[in-house]
């Protein structure tokens, strides 16, 4: 083959392609890839995305809704309500140092979800002219609309400094996992933290724990939807005597299926909750019943509280109050 015959087409061609790219550059302002490059860096050099990984769940790791009967108790559970996790949603953890900011620094701490410490003024808010008495110069400056008024502060027999908010956890009658509140006398507040942690453990179910002031302090509305509760500074049901639960040294449980029975002198018989009146039989058997066989019973009577179904002119089977020395 003769080169030079060739040589000069090859270099007219070259020098033909040179000229075009020239041309093409200079009318459409374009640039290489490596000039693109250098001027963008920040888009030309970016790290390619990765898509965020699948979460696999195991369902031999899910947590388990329906917590097995208890043996101490008796009580049998009922099936869990979807509503109880309506989404099954993750929630993440409380932020550690928000927490310890917002902790009281005069809690006592018995075991992790049990503890008790001083009222705090928005508690204060909560109760006072409800659970608590306001005076009557002071209803009008309450935080909630008082239902609960005295003449003077005279009348008053328990301080707020006497009480203490008291927070525990339990198992529903679902045997789901819950927390409750309660404010009772300082004087019993280590029993209830103790007391509250044996029955969590012992799976000892309790249907809801809340303060009365729920309830707008009326204990037979509260009784009716068989809520556990202490404080409440109001008299004894039918009597002008004031309650131990005025004191805060009381405590009703499921008191539903452990009703308040009166025996009158005519022969009748007052049982409240109204609801209740099957439950006033003590010789059948029900789930829910405190007796003396009774885990929550034991424990109460143990540290020194004495159980309403024990006196003789009437009974008040949910009924536990302590009297300090």
């Amino acid at each position: 083959m003769d080169f030079k015959k060739i040589s000069k087409p090859l270099i007219l061609i070259l020098g033909i392609i040179v000229l075009s790219s020239i041309f093409v550059r200079t009318f459409s302002h374009s640039e290489t890839l490596a000039e693109y490059a250098a001027k963008n860096p920040e888009i030309a050099y970016k790290a390619k995305e990765t898509a965020a990984p699948v979460k696999v769940t195991d369902d031999e790791n899910k947590p388990e809704n329906v917590r097995k009967e208890s043996s101490s108790s008796g009580q049998p559970n009922d099936n869990i309500d979807s509503s109880d996790n309506e989404a099954g949603e993750v929630t993440s953890e409380p932020d550690v140092e928000e927490e310890e900011m917002s902790t009281n620094p005069d809690r006592i701490e018995y075991e992790q979800g049990f503890y008790y410490e001083p009222l705090s003024d928005e508690i204060k808010k909560k109760i006072t002219g409800i659970s608590y008495p306001v005076t009557e110069a002071d209803k009008d400056n309450a935080a909630v609309t008082a239902v609960n008024i005295v003449s003077s502060a005279e009348d008053i027999q328990v301080a707020y400094d006497d009480l203490r908010y008291v927070s525990v956890l339990y198992y529903n009658f679902k045997g789901i996992e819950r927390t409750g509140e309660l404010i009772c006398n300082k004087a019993i507040a280590q029993d209830l933290v103790e007391i509250f942690y044996e029955l969590y453990r012992n799976e000892y179910q309790i249907e809801q724990i809340s303060l009365i002031d729920d309830y707008s302090g009326d204990d037979t509305l509260s009784m009716s939807d068989n809520n556990t509760s202490c404080f409440n500074y109001r008299l004894v049901d039918g009597t002008t005597s004031l309650s131990k639960h005025a004191l805060g040294l009381a405590i009703d449980i499921n008191p539903l299926y452990n009703p308040y029975v009166v025996y009158k002198n005519d022969g009748t018989t007052y049982i409240s909750p109204q609801g209740s009146e099957i439950y006033a039989d003590r010789s059948k058997e029900f789930p829910y019943k405190i007796d003396e066989n009774d885990l929550c019973y034991k424990l109460f009577v143990e540290h020194g509280f004495t159980w309403g179904g024990n006196w003789n002119s009437l009974k008040d089977y949910q009924h536990f109050q302590k009297v300090p020395e």
